[in-house]
């Protein structure tokens, strides 16, 4: 379907879905996403093991001093407690435990001095094997430790160090991370926005050059396609310039394609004329002679005397077939019609007085405005348009079909001269080529009488030439022609006539 005239380029996004820009952008954000992502795990991963490793050594050292302080001589009876082993730091945590009895509990505070631990958290540390690598333990009150447990004579004494110091600066890193790559994402975001934007712009620039195209009428008439997508934007080394290069060969084909229409539809309309015109004499001839033959038909036998009278109405009309086509070779040239004031009103009322002579079956009705409506044209196209289209009401209907021809202005000042049957109706696939040349209506919309197909082309052709639209809406039980056309004194007012692209209004 061809784009109106107001038409734009056609714009990327459409309801529900993303452009391809934003979706450029995001993809790219989701994957630094998860780049950063893996990366920040796999440091925090990284970084866990690297301090566990670091914590299990000092714990080896810890343990080795309580171990060997352990296993001096009792001073008490007791032993010697392992939290006054030399070189223990704060925070170390310290059990000497014979059988099922603990000797020494306590944990070194940041002064260096012990401090016990109650009996709850003494009964976590019981199920330590001893001998063994360290292990993670949540102690309550205390939190997260790292423990081990060394055999001694008489005993095990169990050595721990907190954790904390190694959560807090996982967090912190972990913050660092995250802030990091927030910033880093949320940056790379709006400079990859503006490198992706930046990236399209000859995409950009190839999609405005399809929507210009798109906007033009290239159905009918002389097309000047000369738009093309620019010389930078057709480089074939990158994929944008590949589809430029490829629109732009497109369209010299296409270009091509409506010269060679164009020229061919020339060649034909000029025969066509030239033809129209040389048939005219000979036409007036066999016309000529065939009434001065029919002047003796009374002398002559019956069957002569009746082919006489079928050579004059077949001359007849041939004639107006001719003089049909010539009316639309010189539209077509763009000759310019007579411009005069022409009086709507009356020119409706003659027309439709002549139809009521010609079609006495129908029924006609007339409905005027109570002033005059004038318009600025050729009185003799505008009558033979409304003509055109009382006949065509009245060949294409059956007998007692009411016909309604009504003049009304509307809101926008144009004069609007309708013509309205109760007849059958058009069938939908034939309305779109009404006023196409030599179209016909079905069987089923009975005819008095041959046609030649030409006369709605030659209501459409003249009402354009006259700055106005034609359109017809049809639906069993009623069909209605409009001719809208601009009133003298409104801002449509015409200062010339004639045209070479015949065109109609909406169609429905």
């Amino acid at each position: 379907m061809a784009s109106g005239p107001t038409a734009g380029p056609r714009r990327w996004t459409r309801p529900g879905r993303l452009s391809l820009r934003a979706k450029l952008t995001g993809s790219m954000v989701l994957l630094l996403t998860f780049v950063c992502l893996v990366i920040g795990v796999a440091s925090e991963i990284a970084l866990r093991s690297f301090l566990t490793r670091q914590i299990d050594d000092q714990l080896s050292a810890a343990s080795s001093r309580a171990h060997d302080f352990a296993n001096r001589p009792p001073e008490d009876g007791l032993g010697p407690n392992p939290l006054n082993a030399p070189g223990q730091a704060s925070g170390t945590l310290s059990v000497r435990v014979s059988g099922d009895r603990v000797l020494y509990a306590g944990v070194l505070t940041v002064q260096g001095l012990p401090q016990g631990l109650s009996a709850e958290q003494e009964a976590g540390l019981f199920s330590i094997p001893a001998d063994r690598p360290p292990m993670t333990l949540t102690i309550g009150g205390l939190g997260d430790y790292r423990v081990q447990a060394a055999s001694i004579p008489g005993g095990v004494v169990v050595t721990g160090l907190p954790l904390g110091p190694m959560q807090d600066t996982l967090a912190t890193v972990g913050w660092i991370l995250f802030g990091v790559a927030a910033a880093g994402v949320t940056g790379a975001g709006f400079l990859g926005a503006f490198a992706v934007r930046r990236t399209l712009r000859p995409l950009d620039r190839v999609a405005a050059t399809a929507g210009r195209v798109s906007a033009m009428r290239l159905d009918r008439g002389q097309v000047a396609l000369s738009v093309r997508v620019p010389e930078i934007d057709t480089d074939p080394r990158t994929e944008v310039g590949q589809v430029g290069s490829a629109l732009n060969l497109m369209l010299g084909h296409i270009a091509r394609a409506l010269e060679a229409r164009q020229a061919s539809e020339t060649r034909v309309r000029r025969f066509v004329a030239d033809a129209s015109h040389e048939l005219r004499t000979p036409l007036a001839a066999i016309r000529g002679y065939a009434e001065l033959a029919g002047r003796g038909s009374a002398l002559a036998p019956p069957e002569v005397a009746r082919s006489m009278s079928r050579i004059q109405s077949e001359a007849a009309r041939m004639t107006t077939l001719v003089e049909d086509l010539l009316l639309l070779a010189r539209l077509d040239a763009g000759r310019p019609l007579e411009a005069g004031e022409v009086d709507l009103t009356r020119l409706a009322a003659d027309a439709v007085g002549d139809a009521h002579v010609a079609g006495p079956d129908h029924r006609w009705e007339l409905r005027l405005p109570p002033v005059p409506v004038l318009v600025r044209g050729d009185v003799q196209r505008l009558h033979q348009v409304l003509a055109n289209l009382l006949s065509n009401a009245r060949t294409h209907t059956p007998p007692g079909t009411t016909v309604i021809t009504a003049l009304t202005r509307s809101h926008g000042g144009a004069a609007v001269l309708t013509v309205t049957d109760d007849g059958p109706g058009i069938a939908p696939e034939l309305l779109p080529s009404v006023f196409e040349r030599f179209a016909r209506g079905d069987s089923s919309r009975s005819r008095a009488a041959g046609s030649t197909g030409l006369g709605m082309a030659i209501a459409s052709a003249i009402v354009v030439a006259h700055h106005g639209t034609i359109e017809v809406h049809s639906r069993p039980g009623r069909t209605e022609f409009a001719v809208h056309l601009p009133v003298i004194g409104s801002s449509q007012r015409v200062h010339s006539f004639g045209t070479t692209t015949p065109q109609v209004g909406p169609r429905r």
